[in-house]
């Protein structure tokens, strides 16, 4: 009998890993191997039906097993519909958070041929295959769901798998052996100990964490250096919690020096080990990997962390973490989501101003999902939640527009808000303008922020605030490509029309007059950086105050005065004698950026982009002093 395992994926060439450890944890059942060939079908998301259907009647499979996660499930339900219509004597097994619980949503009491896993796939998927070629009795299979004609049969959830090394490694049973992939996810355990009321990762299993065997995952991290694999993901809940993790980085850096892969590397970091993180990322990026430090605050605001159940994750932790990367220059990002329960429009701006104030990389704010089989989606009730479904062809997103604490209003201003960091802190269009005013003691952060997210909503005859305004409309902050198209409109393509939105923000709040703020203005166009690598281009607005003596393809050589300086805090720059200024080269070739590619999408192009606003370090300019030019009387 034939089973074909399906997975959409969001980025091309994926290495299906949920596949490959259904495949071999079910191969290593004497019966179901002699009984069963299996085939992997993973493709992007993107795929048209039509495509996906003719692709899948094509295997003339007797079982089709589907990964249904939130980005995919709307187009796993049109596959899954068509599949019972032309295939109606095929069985069908559904698992994935998604649908997990909730059969009765996606599956009609006329389709008897389909079931959904409840939870761990790897033992009911393979009793399920035992019951295809046997008895087909069902009952039998633990943590599944399925219709018995009217009535909707829900039969008892296995243990969790704690000897994770009862699960063959795919890698090392040859499942993947002849794929070509670029990205892959990684698992080296299992398991999370805290409990986050919004997140399905604790609270499928909040408990003891599960691991493989050490040797066993450098193995598996070798096969996939020694295959090409551009990028990877360590999807591990707490990446450095473990001791061991600081090893199987070591071990993963000596393939990258080995077999130049992979290039890429992403973390969920430990969120009580920033010493261990820390030496972690560093050992990464001494090793030549482009990689970046989340800190995971999700909220600064107390009551919103006790909601969520992580008032247990100290904020100070989070501050010591962000401080010692960045006296390793290494690049960091703190991820928070709006809105959570408990927090406020004042709360949720008056935290990231704080986390701007504290020299933050970037600030990271995701909208808030309501994810199936969360404990916050048991209580969407009490605590006022709003959904809004997310006007998608493929994905079945719910994004939380409102709350107890926060109305609708509430949160378009939030998002507009948010439009302003991007914009301003985190691609650096107003950095060191915003760094002046608020050290000054004229205007904080916050409120630097709050005015140019209202100064935004007036410029909509422009095509950057028009985005802003139809993303705030449209949830388009939904997808995580909507903060790299803000990069790529600030950073490159829109590059004059945001000199003059600054100027004339500054302008109308009378601050360009106020000593000191021309200067800085002036020092922010030359140091925005450009997120390709691109020749460097005049500014839009005039300069007065700074004077830019050389222009080469990627430098500048400016004289700039005192104030101006001051606020790079520069190591080592003299202190100018009297009103002179100092001259500086300004580097904007940066580290490891891509020339802008004309012949990609925009959406590729804001993927890259996105990426990079997570590394900011790779991209801000470098500052050198010159010797002072003495001009003759």
């Amino acid at each position: 009998m034939k089973t074909c395992l399906v997975e959409l994926t969001v980025y091309p060439n994926t290495l299906p890993l949920a596949s490959g450890y259904l495949q071999a944890y079910a191969q290593q059942d004497p019966d179901v191997a002699r009984d069963f060939e299996f085939s992997i079908h993973a493709v992007e998301v993107g795929t048209s039906l039509e495509t996906l259907v003719a692709d899948l009647l094509a295997q003339e499979a007797d079982v089709y097993g589907l990964s249904c996660y939130l980005w995919n499930m709307r187009r796993m339900k049109e596959l899954l519909d068509e599949l019972v219509r032309l295939r109606p004597e095929a069985y069908v097994i559904l698992g994935g958070p998604q649908v997990m619980h909730h059969a009765a949503e996606y599956v009609p009491p006329s389709a008897g041929n389909v079931l959904v896993c409840n939870g761990e796939g790897e033992k009911p998927f393979t009793a399920f295959l035992r019951e295809v070629a046997g008895e087909r009795n069902f009952h039998e299979v633990p943590g599944v769901s399925f219709w018995a004609g009217d009535e909707l049969v829900t039969t008892k959830q296995p243990d969790r798998i704690k000897d994770l090394d009862e699960i063959p490694s795919p890698f090392a049973a040859g499942v993947f052996d002849g794929g070509e992939y670029t990205f892959a996810v990684v698992e080296t355990n299992r398991g999370c100990p805290y409990r986050c009321s919004y997140c399905y990762w604790g609270a499928a299993t909040n408990d003891k964490v599960h691991r493989w065997e050490l040797d066993r995952v450098k193995a598996d991290l070798s096969w996939i250096s020694e295959h090409g694999v551009e990028s990877i993901f360590i999807a591990d809940a707490n990446w450095g919690a473990l001791p061991r993790d600081v090893e199987l980085t070591r071990h993963l850096v000596e393939c990258k020096q080995r077999n130049g892969y992979p290039s890429m590397v992403a973390i969920q970091a430990a969120k009580n080990r920033p010493d261990r993180v820390t030496e972690i990322t560093e050992i990464l990026v001494e090793g030549g990997m482009l990689t970046s430090q989340p800190v995971s605050l999700q909220t600064t605001s107390p009551q919103a962390l006790e909601m969520v159940q992580r008032a247990n994750i100290k904020e100070s932790t989070y501050v010591e973490l962000q401080v010692k990367l960045r006296d390793k220059k290494i690049s960091s990002y703190t991820e928070l989501i709006w809105p959570l329960p408990g927090e406020t429009l004042t709360s949720y701006q008056e935290g990231i101003g704080k986390l701007c104030a504290s020299g933050a990389d970037a600030v990271v704010s995701y909208p808030q999902l309501l994810l199936r089989n969360t404990p916050m989606y048991r209580q969407q009730e009490e605590l006022g939640i709003v959904t809004v479904r997310v006007d998608d062809p493929v994905a079945e997103a719910d994004v939380v527009v409102g709350t107890k604490w926060v109305t609708y209003e509430d949160f378009k201003e939030g998002s507009w808000f948010y439009y302003a960091v991007i914009s301003l802190y985190n691609a650096r269009a107003g950095f060191y303008t915003a760094r002046l005013l608020d050290r000054g003691g004229v205007c904080s952060y916050t409120d630097f922020l709050r005015r140019a997210a209202e100064y935004f909503k007036t410029r909509t005859d422009t095509e950057i605030c028009r985005f802003f305004a139809d993303s705030v409309e449209t949830l388009g902050n939904y997808d995580i490509n909507n903060i790299g198209k803000v990069l790529h409109y600030v950073l490159h393509s829109h590059r004059g029309e945001m000199d003059l939105l600054l100027e004339g923000f500054l302008r109308e709040q009378g601050w360009l007059d106020l000593p000191g703020v021309r200067a800085a203005f002036e020092l922010d166009l030359l140091a925005r950086p450009y997120v390709y690598r691109e020749s460097v281009v005049a500014p839009s607005a005039p300069l007065t105050h700074l004077r830019v003596m050389e222009q080469d393809r990627y430098t500048f050589v400016a004289e700039l005065p005192r104030e101006a300086v001051a606020l790079l805090e520069l190591p080592g720059v003299p202190e100018p004698a009297g009103p002179g200024a100092v001259r500086l080269r300004v580097d904007h070739v940066g580290r490891r950026k891509m020339p802008y590619p004309k012949h990609r999408s925009l959406d590729y192009n804001a993927g890259y982009c996105q990426v990079m606003m997570n590394r900011m370090r790779d991209i801000v300019p470098s500052w050198t002093v010159l010797p002072a030019v003495h001009h003759a009387a």
